[in-house]
């Protein structure tokens, strides 16, 4: 049963794929031609400089971060795991318009800091403004998993460690680190897969990509739009498939809970690990969100109380629409890769294999391909023409999109269930489902959550798919904050993106923080 489900997942994965690789076959000779050319190779290497960057600096702070706030007496740590996963939520192209609004001539930081003697601020464009804010806005993808696992990790293996001599860094580089190996892995190749699909942030920051060429040649020039939107699922494949081979290689590591996890005493570095999460805090949340505020600020108490009063009730229909379609899609994607993360983390197998490769693929397509894929196939199929702009394609198109970030979460989960306890189960009597319910599924549990989280989050701030597959009457926030920035209307561009983050926190706390950080 699991080798059929997760053919079937795979086939449903492969779709905008294989939407790509027949319009480039039916393009011809013209797609070759574009694959070779000087523009896209360069396009290609722009791409994977920053990619790579990213990832890195992504899966250093991501993983210093949850450490911090899961495995030492960090002051605050309890506020800090509400607050650390918060920059997730923030659309790409609204955090760098917040923060080059902020650093603009006359700009919000120009008005605090020039009473201070600071005229002239840095120009946040090119590569570095683009490493900066994606490395801002997507460490959580690192941050999510890898601090789930850590609360994981049972305390005796520290605590011998410890006995044996070991300081707190060698114990963190020798013990915990690599039993979170799997964790940390899963979320970097989230990161550096979200980067070479963004488009909002880099096209911003004027650093051009495979992404700004993909959108700027999709109605001009086709066969190049498709021949790199074909590049960049063969990249994202390519990097799918070593960082499978670098997972097989790995040892196992069998860990569960068995108590609450050491705390590490930070002592005298314990002011400077809280100025370091602050300012973390500071550029990537406090910043963004002041600016927002500002513009909301001004554009409200230019129009009076009553302007003010409509705006929230303008906001009601969309927050409670992206809550909802949110929560449906993560518990949806968690519970369609359950069945491959369960073929691929214990039994190995070469469907199980295809069909992971193809679930984490189609989340480097960019969200307008995948779209674009199902409303033509929509379209095109007998009968199914009906669900077109529906919630079920809407969310399906979610679930393709958003699948693998809660894969590699499923499997790090179901790798770290001891085979011993379903042994155990086994022989007394309990059959395959009752050790799912009552064995397996509350130790992954934390794991699958943090999964759905990242999912949710991002689902609530997807913008292509939804403007072309959303039913006309249901609007979110995100199309609230896309409208609001196409009129001009900063004002509502700046209240929208403050509840949109207010709700994230909510349903973060409740639904991701609370499991994920359990001990």
């Amino acid at each position: 049963m699991l080798l059929v489900t997760a053919a079937a997942v795979g086939a449903a994965f492969a779709g905008p794929l294989l939407y790509v690789v027949a319009q480039n076959v039916a393009l011809g000779s013209d797609v070759w031609a574009e694959l070779t050319s000087a523009d896209t190779w360069w396009a290609l290497g722009r791409t994977l400089v920053l990619a790579l960057a990213v990832a890195a600096s992504g899966a250093v702070l991501g993983t210093g971060l949850a450490w911090l706030t899961t495995r030492t007496d960090l002051p605050g740590r309890r506020l800090w795991r509400v607050l650390v996963p918060l920059p997730l939520v923030v659309p790409s192209f609204v955090g760098a318009a917040a923060l080059l609004a902020a650093l603009a001539p006359g700009g919000l930081l120009a008005q605090v800091l020039g009473p201070v003697g600071v005229e002239e601020l840095p120009a946040l464009r090119g590569f570095t403004g683009a490493w900066l804010v994606l490395t801002l806005f997507t460490y959580p993808y690192v941050y999510l998993p890898a601090a789930a696992r850590f609360a994981l990790l049972p305390p005796s293996l520290e605590e011998s460690a410890r006995l044996l001599g070991r300081r707190p860094r060698q114990v963190f580089a020798s013990v915990v680190l690599p039993q979170s190996r799997g964790a940390v892995l899963a979320g970097t190749l989230l990161v550096f897969l979200y980067t070479v699909s963004d488009f909002g942030a880099v096209k911003l920051l004027r650093y051009p990509t495979l992404t700004t060429q993909i959108f700027a040649n999709r109605l001009f020039d086709r066969p190049q739009a498709f021949a790199l939107a074909l590049l960049l699922a063969a990249v994202a494949l390519a990097v799918v498939a070593a960082e499978r081979g670098v997972a097989r290689r790995s040892a196992a590591v069998e860990a569960v809970g068995g108590g609450r996890p050491l705390l590490v005493p930070l002592g005298r570095w314990r002011a400077p690990a809280t100025g370091g999460v602050a300012l973390v805090l500071l550029l990537a949340l406090v910043g963004p969100l002041a600016t927002l505020a500002y513009w909301a600020g001004r554009g409200l108490s230019r129009s009076g109380a009553a302007a003010t009063s409509a705006g929230l009730g303008e906001l009601v229909a969309p927050t409670v629409n992206t809550a909802v379609i949110g929560t449906i899609t993560a518990v949806v994607a968690v519970v369609v890769v359950l069945p491959v993360a369960f073929l691929t983390a214990r039994h190995r197998t070469r469907t199980g294999a295809v069909a992971n490769t193809l679930v984490v693929g189609g989340f480097a397509l960019p969200g307008l391909v995948v779209a674009l894929a199902l409303v033509f196939w929509v379209l095109n199929a007998p009968v199914l023409g009906v669900l077109y702009q529906t919630l079920p394609v809407l969310i399906f198109a979610y679930v393709v999109h958003f699948g693998a970030q809660s894969m590699r979460a499923a499997q790090v989960a179901v790798s770290g269930v001891p085979d011993r306890l379903g042994d155990a189960a086994r022989v007394l009597g309990a059959g395959p489902a009752r050790r799912l319910a009552t064995v397996e599924l509350p130790l992954m549990l934390p794991g699958l959550v943090a999964g759905a989280g990242l999912v949710l989050l991002s689902t609530m701030k997807e913008l292509p798919a939804t403007l072309l597959l959303r039913p006309t009457d249901v609007e979110t926030l995100s199309v609230h904050i896309w409208n609001a920035a196409e009129d001009g209307f900063l004002a509502e561009l700046g209240l929208a993106s403050i509840v949109l983050v207010a709700l994230s926190g909510v349903l973060t706390r409740l639904l991701v923080v609370r499991r994920a950080h359990a001990a």
